[in-house]
């Protein structure tokens, strides 16, 4: 039977005072909804999302920082609200380019979706015999292989029609490991939904895409999780009863990193030993799983790809300038590209002196949450051994990431709580509850200097990630146009055509690479390069002109293409239209489409 005391007047105060932090979080997903609506990316600049996104964006964001802020650090809130924000957050992050871009991003996601439409199209695994250098995704076939398997299952025609939502699915995938991970070593409230804030906001690096790494990585931090909360010696026989079932769940786990991405158990296997230098972790059960799985892996179908690769990974070690260099084509180019990557740098860098900070400042987490200050240290020592395609300095990032998170948050609060204070804490909250619902009045936080000055941060840190994550877009957005352009190429291309292009950053690049050849100029040597430069029309009919019929070559210039050329310091617009200009008026092409987005030819036969 209700009690009618509850519906009185006098109750409200208190119902409104539960269901305050609903408000800012509304008003928040108001605010990006009506920015969704009003924002215009037809005509991106060097600086991407930042200047299409409507103002509203900007102030959704800080509402919803500002809200989090005070309800996490209310002692009377649930974890509830504290989920809620982040998934606000996620949807304002990872949602926003699905919504406002009508077509998938990242040319290597578009890649990834020909590697599947291979699978499917094969029926099977292909050799280097077959397939070239793509041959090595067919030696890690594992995401590509699970995501072939959903694209029958869900009846559609491609990953293509959701790869644009994988950002969001894959960060949700992370977060049940990585409040299992916080958990183990805190039940502070603040602290763990604070550090897993910080997380999402500092991985700004893109490896969320539609790829092997964003499921490694997750499937990563999974079997931390495991090793963290099933592994520990403080439970003695007791804690470790059952550890055979946790054995067999770490393997399954290891097993799928290791058939879906090269670099992902590497940065397992180095932090699983540095766990093993505390005495509590000194299991050596895990380690030994993911070495045995993985040089079992190594010798057997990925040994064609390492046996060719091979010297050129011994070479790279310890060669730590060559490792962390960007290289020709990777360097930022213009105010927007070199603004753009400020912004990322400084907010990775401010993230991990907040974690230096709070290894400093909370003494009682140096010696309680040590496993998780050796995480973050452990990928370190990976730039010793490779330079991993120019990315390895990212991929350290990225893995340090959930140990830096939580000692960066622990800078960010007052005084942090270990277990063993968590019973009397859980006590006094209990009493601060009771003596709340005797209160009518609405209870508003305290705004104090030392609960605004970790707001700010919080803000800045949140706002910072749209450049970080969204400022290359001019780049990594293929409009509808140049996405029809490229399918009227490979819908038309006979089998063993060339597709001769200044770079890969279009959709669709590798769609039909079973059957047909690429050619992307600008990774070639420099003195090549400036050789088409020069004479472009006469240079690139001679290395197109080994193609025999029925055969075709043909020359794509898009969009995409020049914009990666001029923010990456390649060649300058001015440039490749001189090198389009050169090839519209030889006699030796005629044009087959164009449209906006670009421009399409074909070399003739010669007479």
């Amino acid at each position: 039977m209700t009690d009618l005391s509850d519906l009185s007047p006098a109750a409200w105060p208190g119902r409104v005072a539960a269901a305050w932090p609903a408000l800012p979080l509304l008003a928040a997903l108001a605010l990006w909804a009506y920015a969704m609506r009003h924002t215009d990316v037809s005509a991106l600049d060097d600086y991407g999302l930042v200047t299409a996104l409507h103002p509203a964006f900007w102030a959704g964001l800080v509402v919803l920082t500002a809200g989090f802020w005070f309800t996490v650090r209310n002692p009377r809130r649930g974890n509830g609200w504290s989920l809620a924000y982040v998934l606000g957050l996620l949807v304002m992050e990872r949602a926003t380019q699905a919504v406002l871009y009508p077509t998938p991003l990242y040319a290597w996601a578009w890649k990834h979706d020909a590697v599947i439409d291979h699978l499917l199209t094969s029926g099977g695994l292909q050799t280097e015999d077959q397939l070239g250098d793509m041959a090595v995704y067919d030696q890690w076939p594992g995401f590509f292989a699970a995501q072939a398997a959903l694209v029958r299952l869900l009846g559609v025609d491609s990953t293509a029609m959701y790869m644009a939502w994988w950002p969001l699915v894959s960060s949700l995938m992370l977060l049940l490991p990585l409040l299992l991970i916080y958990r183990t070593f805190t039940q502070d409230r603040r602290l763990i939904w604070t550090a897993v804030w910080l997380f999402f906001v500092a991985n700004w690096v893109g490896q969320d895409y539609f790829s092997p790494q964003s499921v490694a990585f997750a499937l990563h931090v999974g079997v931390l999780a495991v090793v963290l909360r099933r592994y520990g010696r403080s439970g003695g026989r007791r804690g470790r009863q059952g550890q055979a079932v946790w054995t067999v769940l770490v393997t399954v786990l290891v097993t799928a990193i290791v058939v879906s991405h090269q670099l992902t158990p590497g940065m397992l296997v180095v932090s699983l030993l540095a766990l093993c230098l505390t005495r509590r972790y000194r299991d050596w059960v895990p380690v030994v799983t993911a070495v045995v799985i993985f040089l079992a892996w190594c010798l057997t179908a990925a040994l064609p790809f390492l046996s060719a690769a091979m010297p050129d990974m011994i070479r790279s070690i310890g060669d730590v300038g060559a490792n962390v260099e960007t290289g020709y084509g990777a360097t930022p180019t213009g105010t927007g590209a070199v603004a753009t990557s400020w912004a990322a740098r400084l907010l990775s860098g401010s993230v991990l002196l907040l974690a230096l900070v709070g290894v400093l400042r909370q003494r009682v987490l140096r010696h309680r949450a040590l496993p998780l200050l050796l995480i973050a240290a452990a990928p370190l020592p990976m730039f010793v051994a490779s330079s991993y395609g120019s990315e390895m300095i990212f991929r350290v990032l990225m893995f340090m990431l959930p140990g830096a998170a939580f000692f960066a948050a622990a800078a960010l609060l007052p005084k942090v709580r270990t277990l063993a204070a968590d019973a009397a804490a859980a006590e006094r909250d209990g009493r601060a509850r009771a003596g709340t619902a005797r209160r009518r009045g609405l209870p508003l936080p305290r705004l104090r200097y030392g609960a605004w000055m970790p707001l700010l941060a919080l803000v800045a840190g949140t706002l910072a990630f749209v450049p970080s994550y969204s400022g290359k877009d001019r780049i990594n957005y293929f409009p509808q146009r140049e996405v029809a352009l490229v399918r009227q190429l490979f819908d038309q291309a006979p089998d063993g055509s060339l597709v001769v292009a200044a770079n890969r950053n279009y959709p669709l690049a590798y769609d039909s690479y079973w059957r047909v050849d690429h050619y992307w100029f600008l990774d070639d040597d420099r003195r090549h390069v400036d050789e088409i430069v020069r004479n472009p029309a006469t240079t690139l009919a001679r290395d197109m002109a080994a193609v025999e019929r029925p055969a075709r070559a043909y020359f794509l210039l898009t969009q995409g293409q020049v914009a990666n050329s001029e923010m990456n310091g390649q060649l300058d617009k001015a440039q490749l239209d001189r090198i389009r200009e050169s090839v519209a008026t030889s006699p030796r092409f005629e044009r087959v489409a164009e449209n906006s987005a670009g421009v399409l030819y074909v070399l003739k036969p010669a007479s």
